[in-house]
């Protein structure tokens, strides 16, 4: 497998912290032109113990207009009041036996498909309690309409009810709905499914996402904050899923088999809101956004691809390519977003040697930001076991760092852009939550994208067992998980 992090080109770190250091100026202007003016106020006072009465009335005025406009032009803060995930009942859950057994009789005429199946499913890092919708639980199954709208209105309404339980929220005070779900896209939306479920306000900004992949997630958030900026006191709320039912794939193709060994059921819904009321009650204070792009390289653009086989049976192409683009992306990402959050000491050491490499001895090896300098928690998406390996090596993260990703992959599999929520509760139950501590969520999505968002903890949270989607289980974790388990 290629390295996750391919050696970032010179010319493109140097035009980003050219940017960063204009991006500073000019965000730092008025009150550089504030500071100016005071000194010269207070100077010409010293200078002379006579003050011109109009030149005092006029240079207070100025000063008090500089003043209020940066007031106003100050950002809306946006704050992550709670969260809550889907937890499926036991009835849904899958073990490895029980999904081969399936595949056996589904797949009676392809044994190599059951063998491969069976072999990636040994690799995988899933354990026996992850889940699946009822319609492919069933012999034969039945990926329908009907079915995925079944397992919508299960996952999306169980995460908005626990949501408004746990928030005190009431339906009409919910101003901005967005919803996320990449391959299952009926009209009406499934935001306007959840608008007639609980009878939201009609002059709602409601968005429905599709077609984004994994990372959709953080794309919502940052959708959410941009319109908080534009609308204030409101509240929002960010739905984020993944339909399986109409996407198992009972084909023969290898590339598009392994979705069927990853993915499973999961949801979450999101409070963000920029009330000042919420300041000491919410959980989290949003930083950053960092989101990078990859589409315009062709083979970024199809290395997740759905298609049809030849059998026209549709599915989900994993190209072999995958890890390298995604390295690519996460390259751009982090040089984006490490100006941002980087202590000024780590990002000398990163200039210096930076400028060795260029100046003295090319052949060195690029220095990689040290950034749990920056970040107490990190929260890598849990794709795979091979991106959370990758991305634990090439950060030089601990075991620790990468226990929530590796733990919600076992009890939960891949429940694409809500594994993020997954992760940060994990963190949340274990009780590792910190006033002042900082999250780094990455995710991985298609197209080629990779996005990041980083949070500040606005209060400690205490460990709640009997609550959220770790409840009644959180105690058993983490546990040792083989390279291999024979089925």
């Amino acid at each position: 497998m290629p390295p996750i992090l391919p050696e970032p080109s010179n010319s493109s770190i140097k035009l980003k912290y050219v940017k960063l250091g204009y991006q500073y100026l000019a965000n730092h202007f008025i009150t550089l032109i504030l500071i100016l003016l005071t000194l010269s106020i207070m100077l010409g006072l010293w200078r002379s113990l006579h003050v011109d009465p109009i030149y005092l009335l006029c240079t207070s005025l100025l000063v008090i207009l500089f003043a209020t406009v940066q007031f106003m032009s100050k950002t809306q803060t946006v704050y992550l009041v709670d969260y809550a995930c889907y937890k499926p009942p036991t009835k849904c859950r899958v073990p490895s036996s029980v999904f081969i057994e399936h595949s056996r009789i589904i797949l009676k005429d392809k044994p190599r498909s059951i063998e491969f199946q069976a072999r990636m499913l040994e690799r995988s890092g899933l354990g026996e309690e992850t889940c699946l919708p009822r319609a492919i639980r069933c012999l034969p199954p039945k990926p329908n309409m009907e079915e995925a709208r079944v397992e919508a209105e299960l996952v999306i309404f169980s995460s908005m009810d626990s949501l408004l339980e746990k928030t005190g929220l009431k339906p009409k005070d919910i101003n901005i709905l967005i919803v996320n779900c990449s391959l299952f896209c009926p009209t009406p939306s499934l935001s306007a499914m959840v608008i007639n479920k609980y009878k939201l306000r009609q002059d709602i900004k409601s968005f429905n996402l599709s077609g984004m992949g994994c990372s959709a997630g953080l794309i919502s958030i940052n959708l959410a904050r941009d319109l908080l900026q534009v609308y204030p006191n409101s509240n929002a709320v960010v739905v984020s899923t993944e339909i399986i039912t109409p996407n198992y794939y009972q084909g023969s193709e290898k590339a598009m088999l392994l979705p069927n060994c990853l993915f499973r059921m999961g949801g979450a819904a999101i409070l963000l809101s920029n009330h000042r009321s919420y300041r000491s009650r919410a959980k989290y204070r949003l930083l950053h956004v960092v989101r990078t792009h990859k589409g315009a390289d062709n083979k970024a653009y199809r290395c997740v691809y759905q298609e049809q086989d030849k059998e026209e049976k549709v599915g989900i192409n994993l190209s072999k390519d995958l890890m390298a683009i995604a390295g690519e992306a996460l390259k751009s990402n982090i040089i984006s977003i490490a100006p941002l959050v980087l202590p000024t000491s780590e990002q000398l050491i990163f200039l210096v040697m930076l400028i060795g490499r260029k100046f003295f001895n090319p052949r060195c090896k690029p220095y990689i930001p040290d950034f749990k300098q920056a970040v107490e928690h990190f929260c890598i998406h849990a794709g795979g076991r091979a991106v959370i390996d990758e991305l634990q090596k090439n950060l030089q993260l601990t075991a620790e760092h990468v226990e929530a990703s590796r733990m919600t992959l076992h009890r939960f599999g891949n429940t694409s852009s809500s594994s993020l929520w997954y992760e940060l509760s994990y963190i949340e139950s274990k009780g590792r939550m910190r006033k002042g501590d900082k999250v780094w969520q990455i995710a991985f999505g298609s197209g080629f994208k990779c996005n990041s968002a980083v949070w500040k903890c606005n209060r400690s949270i205490e460990s709640r067992v009997d609550d959220g989607p770790w409840a009644n289980c959180i105690d058993r974790y983490p546990i040792h998980i083989p390279q291999v388990v024979k089925l």
